[in-house]
């Protein structure tokens, strides 16, 4: 939970860093979870049984570096909702963690390097979101 409140997906500033912790942060999210109605899928929770918080981290957070790294300009991805032309579609190439990592951070022909300006961690984040969000 405090992942999200402090870097919020909207760019509006975030909560302070651990206001809440440990089971004050759980019950918050639980909180929140149960008056939201839906989880993110779109599936209607059970309020007597709402889900728990995942940990920081993978395809969520891909899905913001996506957004906001400049991907969407070029590349496709119906899940993001980018119709980019300049890079590969990656609806139709479905590729690998393991290439989007070496792409991202490497660059490659009309793709620049984001090594300096993405850590390794949104770079694992953002290859976790694509091959997600194509591997249906």
């Amino acid at each position: 939970m405090a992942y999200a409140v402090t870097k919020p997906s909207t760019g509006a500033p975030g909560m302070p860093r651990d206001i809440f912790t440990g089971q004050d942060a759980d019950d918050v999210a639980t909180y929140v979870a149960s008056v939201a109605g839906l989880d993110a899928s779109g599936q209607i929770i059970n309020p007597a049984n709402p889900p728990k918080p995942g940990p920081p981290g993978g395809a969520a957070d891909g899905k913001t570096v996506f957004a906001t790294a400049g991907c969407t300009g070029c590349h496709t991805l119906k899940a993001a909702g980018s119709t980019g032309t300049v890079g590969p579609n990656l609806d139709e190439a479905k590729p690998p963690a393991d290439l989007v990592v070496d792409r991202v951070t490497n660059g490659m022909g009309a793709m620049p390097p984001f090594s300096g300006q993405l850590s390794a961690e949104q770079i694992n984040d953002v290859a976790a979101y694509v091959v997600n969000a194509t591997s249906s």
